[in-house]
């Protein structure tokens, strides 16, 4: 297969893959500069990127901020020439302020999911950001291009569209997990490419499909290509890498994960997650509850007073290594990971593969 090129907006990765935003701390300014220098587009999550940081006890907020701006600065320093992202949830309570501050360091792109990013476009007007929503069905896109055109005259730059295999928060439910036929990321793939024909011919412009969750060889990418999507976003598959932002400990779990410890929680958040299974979520599982002091309602979704742990403090635990207090959120292929690599060499085999297809 000929390698396609991916443009969004007047951006042009060197190859169709997007690198995931993984949080806590699993994708900063390393890893998305490394995958940005290797010709694809890195990710810096901002989900807490602020808790290593002096301050973060005493303002969170203002510790986050501060911390994101650092991170793309960094990233940019490392890679001056490469396209760089960050991943800002819809969930997070200072959505609008991360965005601002993205926008301010003139970030290339700002995907956003967990939710839908209704008021995206006002907040980057007058900004070269390009805006990338992080959707789940055809519905969903279909909604954020509906209101985009109504109230600000505009589509999406591109759609993110991540399927049930994704590793973390998972926008589907509990049902719809087990019925993976319907809502495989195949078909709903497909299904987006349709819904938003209408729109493309309005504003006689491309929404590049970018698929999502579980994909992993090159053999992955070509089957999405084919099928209608631009470009994929790989997150699981950059973890074991030596560029991650993780601990090593962290970075270990992928790689000694197993099929059958691949498991499916209930969030505080309210979503179901995929993660690796260890002690800390056995010991969920069976109803005990882990104290925690809420420093700061991250999350609009999660109500701390009826939590039996803090996801962020667990996150943040399990990036340090410390996978007593917390663990690892992963895709459902994470089983494959058998080795550290390079981001490098990830490239190589998988760009290796896809011209293979």
């Amino acid at each position: 297969m000929n390698i396609p090129q991916l443009k969004i907006g007047n951006l042009k990765p060197r190859y169709p893959i997007i690198q995931g935003g993984m949080g806590v701390g699993i994708s900063l300014w390393k890893l998305a500069s490394a995958v940005a220098n290797n010709g694809g587009i890195g990710v810096i999550s901002a989900v807490e990127p602020g808790f290593n940081f002096s301050g973060y006890l005493s303002d969170k907020k203002k510790t986050n901020r501060e911390a994101l701006s650092y991170n793309i600065r960094k990233a940019k320093t490392q890679s001056p020439s490469g396209i760089l992202g960050v991943n800002i949830m819809v969930a997070l309570n200072d959505f609008e302020e991360m965005v601002t501050s993205a926008v301010r360091e003139k970030i290339d792109i700002i995907f956003s999911g967990a939710g839908l990013p209704l008021r995206l476009p006002e907040l980057v007007k007058d900004s070269l950001t390009r805006i990338v929503p992080i959707i789940s069905s055809a519905k969903a896109a279909n909604v954020i291009c509906k209101h985009w055109d109504r109230k600000y005259s505009r589509i999406p730059d591109a759609l993110v569209v991540e399927g049930p295999k994704a590793g973390g928060h998972l926008g589907f439910t509990l049902e719809q997990l087990k019925n993976i036929r319907d809502f495989s990321l195949e078909k709903l793939v497909q299904e987006v490419v349709a819904a938003i024909k209408p729109y493309e011919e309005k504003y006689m412009s491309k929404i590049p499909v970018i698929a999502a969750g579980g994909i992993f060889s090159g053999k992955d990418i070509g089957r999405m290509l084919s099928l209608g999507a631009s470009g994929v976003q790989m997150a699981t598959r950059f973890v074991a890498t030596y560029e991650c932002d993780a601990d090593q400990n962290f970075k270990n779990q992928y790689i000694s994960a197993k099929e059958k410890d691949v498991m499916i929680i209930k969030s505080p958040v309210g979503m179901p997650g995929r993660a690796i299974r260890n002690a800390y979520l056995d010991d969920i599982e069976a109803g005990i509850k882990k104290p925690f002091k809420c420093i700061s309602n991250c999350l609009k979704t999660c109500n701390p007073a009826k939590s039996p742990y803090c996801i962020a403090d667990a996150l943040i635990n399990a990036q340090k290594g410390n996978l007593l207090k917390g663990f690892a959120f992963a895709g459902e292929n994470v089983y494959k990971v058998n080795k550290m690599s390079s981001v490098k060499e990830i490239f190589e085999e998988v760009l290796t593969d896809l011209r293979k297809y």
